[in-house]
């Protein structure tokens, strides 16, 4: 597979501790969040997706696996997307946080179907991955803007100006989202957009967590802090050898 290297591994890995944690906190964790209490087989669901992030993560890390692990953890994720997710969002009629969960799935279907595409020589599928991806970068910035106040209590209280901050990234989100759909340096936009996550994930998640006696939430929140990170790490590996400024002349760098 072309998209290779650090992104990669690291998607790969983090949906291995994705899955781990869901045997070591049984229930719903990261990612898999959401399932309404009343669905019948409830328990044996959340163990299905431990088992689905464990094993395709796994499979990801060998040349000869990740093809048909990329293709079966797309197929899953778009499942939960029209399903769990969408039952959340109507639930909640709409409201931006449903959405933002939503969003959260979105952006692992996105890194999921680029490595696939990639095994498969799809490059129009290499570009519905960055479009959803980019969907799902302006769906993050909204929330942000939505919710000043609650996103604001997360950002370290080091840093000043708290709010400031959060319509920052906000509007950083967005237009990244719309420089990547319009293809005006997309390769740029994609690169920081996965630098900024990672960054949430480093002074907001890991702080949390090395301070000892995590629960599991907090546990739960620094794994999805990492997908969506690593995510954006692989959807930004497709326009390696394209213009960080200029629209990529090719879907995909071979």
């Amino acid at each position: 597979m072309r998209i290779s290297g650090v992104g990669h591994a690291t998607f790969a890995g983090v949906l291995v501790a994705l899955g781990l944690l869901g045997f070591v906190h049984p229930g719903y964790v990261g990612v898999w969040q959401g399932v309404p209490k009343g669905w019948p087989a409830r328990e044996a669901l959340a163990v299905v997706c431990a088992l689905v992030a464990l094993g395709s993560g796994l499979a990801l890390f060998w040349r000869r696996t990740a093809p048909p692990a990329a293709g079966a953890l797309t197929v899953w994720l778009v499942l939960w997307l029209l399903t769990v997710k969408a039952v959340s969002v109507v639930a909640a009629r709409g409201a931006v946080a449903a959405w933002d969960g939503a969003g959260e799935t979105v952006v692992l279907i996105a890194a999921a179907l680029a490595l696939f595409a990639d095994s498969a020589e799809r490059p129009n599928d290499v570009r519905l991955a960055r479009a959803i991806y980019a969907l799902a970068m302006i769906d993050f910035g909204v929330a942000h803007l939505a919710y000043v106040t609650f996103t604001g209590a997360l950002v370290p209280a080091w840093l000043p100006s708290h709010a400031a901050w959060v319509y920052f990234t906000g509007l950083a989100y967005i237009a990244a989202g719309a420089a990547m759909l319009a293809g005006v340096a997309a390769r740029l936009a994609a690169a920081l957009s996965a630098v900024q996550m990672g960054l949430f994930t480093l002074l907001v998640w890991v702080p949390v967590v090395a301070r000892g006696a995590a629960k599991a939430e907090d546990w739960s929140e620094l794994t999805i802090s990492l997908a969506l990170a690593a995510a954006g790490w692989v959807i930004a590996d497709t326009y390696r050898g394209a213009s960080w400024f200029l629209a990529p002349r090719r879907p995909l760098a071979a």
